[in-house]
C-alpha cells in the first residue's frame, strides 16, 4: 500500500510537470514570437503561468500533492494564490502597455474579441478572492461561510480562464493547451467534490463546520 501511494504521488508530480511544462515549452518555440515585442511576450507568458498556477491550486487544497501535508498544502495554496494575482497583474499590465485601447475595450466589456469577457471576468473574481482572503480571520468567517463565498468565485475563475485560453489563437500549441485546460477543469472539479463530501461527513457526525 505504501509503495502504491509513493508511486501515485510521483505520477501526480510528473503529470503536473508535463501538463504545465510542455505547453509552456511549445509556446516558447512558437513562430509568432518573432513578430512580438518583449513586453507582449512577457505578458503572454504571464498568462500561461497563471493558467499553470490554476492547476496547482486545487491539487494543493485537495491534499493531492504528497508528501505535502494537508496543512502545508493549504499554506502553499495561499502563497500560490498571491503568485497567481501577480501573474495576472503582469499579464494585464503588459497588454495595457502594448495596446491601451484594446485593454480599455476589454475592461469595459466592449471588445469585439470573444475571449476578452471571459478573461476579464476571471480576473475580477481572482482579485475579489485576493481581497477577501486576508479579511477571513479578521471577520472570523467560519469555514462553511468561506466555502460559500470562495467556491462560486473559484468556479468563475476556472471556467472563465479556461474558456479565455481556449478561444485565443496565439503562441500556445492547440493540443497541449487543450490538455492543460482539461487538467485544470478536472483538478478543480475533483477538489470541489472531495471537499464537499468531507463537509457532509463532518456534518453527519455532528462535528460542525
Amino acid at each position: 500500500m505504501a509503495g502504491w501511494r509513493s508511486a501515485r504521488a510521483i505520477l501526480i508530480w510528473v503529470a503536473l510537470a508535463l501538463a504545465i511544462g510542455v505547453p509552456t515549452a511549445l509556446a516558447a518555440t512558437s513562430e509568432q514570437l518573432a513578430w512580438r515585442d518583449p513586453v507582449y511576450i512577457v505578458a503572454g507568458f504571464a498568462g500561461i503561468v497563471a493558467l499553470g498556477l490554476l492547476l496547482v491550486q486545487p491539487l494543493l487544497i485537495g491534499g493531492y500533492l504528497a508528501p505535502l501535508s494537508v496543512y502545508r498544502g493549504r499554506r502553499a495554496h495561499h502563497w500560490i494564490g498571491g503568485a497567481l494575482v501577480l501573474a495576472v497583474m503582469i499579464h494585464v499590465a503588459g497588454l495595457w502597455i502594448t495596446s491601451p485601447p484594446d485593454m480599455i475595450d476589454a475592461l469595459t466589456y466592449s471588445s469585439p474579441t470573444p475571449f476578452s469577457p471571459f478573461g476579464v471576468t476571471a480576473m475580477w473574481a481572482i482579485f475579489i478572492v485576493a481581497v477577501l482572503a486576508p479579511l477571513r480571520r479578521r471577520f472570523e468567517l467560519r469555514p462553511r461561510t468561506w466555502r460559500f463565498i470562495h467556491m462560486p468565485l473559484a468556479i468563475i475563475i476556472v471556467v472563465g480562464s479556461v474558456v479565455h485560453c481556449l478561444l485565443i489563437e496565439g503562441t500556445m500549441e492547440t493540443f497541449s493547451k487543450a490538455v492543460l485546460c482539461a487538467a485544470v477543469l478536472a483538478a478543480a472539479a475533483k477538489a470541489m467534490m472531495d471537499l464537499q463530501v468531507w463537509r457532509k461527513r463532518r456534518t453527519l457526525r455532528g462535528e460542525g463546520p
